[in-house]
């Protein structure tokens, strides 16, 4: 499937994600209820892929782990690394700046249940593969949890299974490196199946592997003016 950059708002490729998103439209009509977009720096090598929009994060908000407590993690471990300005607060109007990486999800929509369906995954390959391929090459790539795993490697016109999902493991695919952990959500965090240690020990790697070669573009999709507060 052809690479493309973003999903129009009223995307029609899943007919349940877009049957929830207009029941969505209904109920919460203050809600951003559409295809969430790409986050961050569009020249970064560093991209990091998500699995869905939640219903009352990204959904809600319009901007990839806003609103939801996977979040609150993530983007304390992107400051902690430099990869993140401006104090994160749930919010897409925080002020929160991206530096040297971009967010993405391997599927756009808020499926029910926080489960999309694999056909639903493959239909939405090819808004993955836009910013994937948008990236310079050799680009570093995190993937949060089994289904952006696989999802990235699909993506890149490789075969999943040939790749085995593990926290921690290493991908090394033609021209890209993939890097596994386990995704940042609330049950993760509360279970101790991810730790903030853990996390920030990924991207530890990944920068390391992304830095190079220059790692900052002055380019940002998404990015709203840093506000003069500092980060709690």
């Amino acid at each position: 499937m052809e690479p493309i950059a973003e999903p129009p708002a009223d995307c029609a490729l899943c007919p349940r994600l877009a049957a929830y998103r207009a029941t969505q439209r209904i109920e919460n009509p203050s809600w951003f209820n559409a295809p969430v977009p790409t986050f961050g720096d569009s020249g970064a090598r560093l991209v990091i892929v998500g699995l869905a929009p939640g219903l009352k994060g990204a959904n809600r908000t319009g901007r990839a782990f806003t609103g939801d407590g996977s979040g609150t993690m993530l983007f304390d471990v992107l400051a902690d690394h430099g990869l993140a300005r401006g104090g994160y607060g749930h919010d897409a109007d925080d002020g929160l700046r991206l530096d040297g990486t971009v967010i993405v999800n391997a599927v756009r929509c808020v499926p029910p249940a926080n489960r999309p369906t694999p056909a639903e995954v493959r239909a939405c390959r090819p808004f993955l593969a836009g910013p994937l391929n948008g990236a310079p090459a050799p680009r570093v790539i995190v993937a949060l949890g089994r289904i952006a795993h696989d999802a990235t490697l699909a993506a890149l016109g490789e075969t999943p299974a040939r790749f085995r999902f593990a926290h921690g493991a290493e991908h090394r695919p033609e021209g890209s490196i993939p890097i596994d952990s386990y995704h940042c959500s609330r049950y993760n965090q509360n279970t101790g199946r991810l730790t903030y240690k853990m996390l920030w020990s990924i991207f530890e790697k990944a920068i390391r592997y992304a830095s190079e070669s220059p790692f900052q573009s002055p380019e940002n999709i998404g990015n709203s003016a840093p506000k003069a507060r500092e980060r709690t």
